[in-house]
């Protein structure tokens, strides 16, 4: 089984042409800007959006003291979840959401068939997302098999934080990674995402020795690595791979804000303003003339 928590269809930033948008769960780093922390935790996420509640009750009846009203507001008692199934579908307004399921590689193929013929057209295909899609389990390789058995094109949003093991048997399958260079400082990457730098430069070299085709993705955050000291950098080391086919400015934003909400959580940069792609046009002229494709993803 695969463990996703969406799928994002007519997608245009993610990959060539149109492409359908897998998520799936689970994610080993833990960055402070992310915009999709409902992927980070493998397991299922109940995320409450204030604004949908028309209070009909129904979440309450249940039993088990998740949900109550008092003084005319919802109160989420999450130190009690133990199990979601039971409010997967309960919320007739779409209030309550659970980020997470279970899906089966048939299942999923046939949900990836629908939009073939927009594929075919516009020479696009299925980008496999996250969270990170290389912690999922041996039926990823079986999901890719499918995918190329239908001639579709297969690109991967990948943070290369894991294990070269995880990556390698599958380099065969992708025709593009999308591998994020979030830093060059192994200080500051940790201290912001909770990872090991030095796992994720020794898999674009591993990445680049095989031949693999890659895009270098660099979300561009404020007070992490937005000065043009860090920002050339990471445009250095991107220039000195042989295979980078391009380099993908992607400017941050705040659009993640409510889903902190919705998931009880505080979201740690909701003092910093977007970044602009006007912002951006300095480093993609020192990546154009560092030999690179640049492309500011709006």
């Amino acid at each position: 089984m695969l463990n996703i928590f969406n799928i994002q269809r007519y997608s245009l930033h993610d990959g060539d042409g149109i492409r359908t948008n897998i998520f799936f769960k689970g994610c080993p780093l833990k960055c402070l800007w992310c915009s999709n922390p409902e992927g980070i935790d493998p397991a299922p996420a109940l995320m409450f959006d204030e604004r949908l509640c028309m209070q009909f009750g129904d979440c309450t009846l249940t039993g088990d003291g998740l949900f109550t009203v008092s003084n005319g507001s919802m109160i989420i008692n999450r130190e009690k979840i133990s199990d979601l199934s039971p409010y997967r579908n309960i919320c007739p307004s779409k209030a309550i959401s659970i980020a997470g399921e279970e899906i089966s590689v048939s299942e999923l193929i046939d949900e990836i068939e629908k939009d073939m013929p927009f594929y075919r057209g516009a020479e696009g295909g299925v980008t496999l997302s996250g969270g990170e899609p290389f912690m999922q389990d041996e039926d990823l390789e079986i999901l890719l098999i499918g995918l190329k058995k239908r001639g579709i094109n297969i690109a991967i949003e990948t943070s290369l934080h894991v294990p070269w093991s995880k990556i390698e048997p599958y380099t065969g399958y992708i025709d593009v990674f999308l591998a994020d260079l979030k830093h060059t400082d192994p200080v500051k990457f940790r201290e912001n995402t909770g990872g090991d730098l030095s796992l994720v430069m020794k898999n674009f070299r591993k990445l680049d020795a095989a031949g693999a085709k890659f895009i270098v993705r660099v979300p561009i955050v404020p007070q992490f690595n937005m000065s043009v000291p860090e920002l050339q950098s990471i445009t250095d080391f991107a220039a000195s791979l042989s295979n980078t086919t391009g380099i993908d400015y992607i400017p941050y934003h705040s659009l993640a804000r409510e889903k902190y909400l919705m998931l009880g959580k505080d979201y740690p940069y909701s003092q910093y303003r977007n970044v602009t792609t006007e912002e951006l046009l300095p480093i993609a002229g020192y990546a154009e003339k560092k030999g690179l494709k640049a492309k500011i993803v709006k």
